[in-house]
């Protein structure tokens, strides 16, 4: 009598249900790649692969992105200056009733461009060119620096007292000044040609070999 061994059923793994298991995660994870940076599901492969990948982006993407940026602080003047303010009598000479300061001012202006502002409308992309619209430059803040300010010089009369709102008033005279420097030496144009430098270098980053502002 011959003896035939019992047939033994090896378990295999479930080899298609693990390979479709991983493309749905895949697509997934593309998909969500996709919706958020609008890089497509090859792109995202090469970067894994290490290769080099031209990304495409689309004009929502890059408007964006864009916007993300918001108030761009592209220069900063900053200047140093005496300020001097006074009361006097109408009736009585400054010795004698006067109030005089002088105030050493340390402050800077900070201009830029508010990318916020761009809309949809002021970016057109065209393949690997990109041209786009954005507003002018601004003065974001005038600021004195209070820890590096201070009184030079404070002269009363004999019969009158400091005034205390006459530090306040030459602090403001100092801003003004400060900004009208600022506006003089050119600071918007300044602001301007920075702001477009950064955003080249942005926009060449996502991929676009030509930069056109309009």
């Amino acid at each position: 009598m011959s003896f035939v061994p019992p047939n033994i059923e090896r378990q295999r793994p479930p080899a298609r249900g693990i390979l479709l298991g991983a493309a749905i995660a895949l697509a997934v994870v593309g998909l969500a790649v996709w919706l958020w940076t609008g890089m497509g599901f090859l792109q995202l492969i090469g970067l894994f692969r290490g290769g080099t990948t031209v990304i495409q982006v689309n004009q929502p993407t890059v408007v964006r992105q864009i916007q993300q940026l918001q108030r761009l602080e592209t220069v900063s003047y900053t200047m140093d200056k005496i300020i001097s303010g006074e009361r006097t009598n109408a009736y009585l000479p400054k010795f004698l009733a006067g109030d005089r300061l002088l105030l050493v001012v340390h402050g800077d202006v900070i201009a830029g461009v508010d990318l916020g502002k761009v809309q949809p409308a002021d970016v057109s992309v065209h393949g690997r060119t990109i041209s786009l619209r954005i507003s002018a430059a601004e003065i974001f803040t005038t600021r004195i620096d209070n820890a590096r300010t201070r009184v030079y010089l404070r002269d009363t009369g004999l019969f009158s007292v400091a005034d205390t709102n006459l530090e306040s008033e030459v602090r403001e005279e100092a801003e003004r000044q400060l900004q009208q420097a600022a506006l003089q030496d050119g600071v918007l144009k300044t602001a301007d040609q920075n702001a477009r430098t950064t955003l080249s270098r942005v926009l060449t980053g996502l991929g676009f070999e030509q930069v056109e502002f309009r």
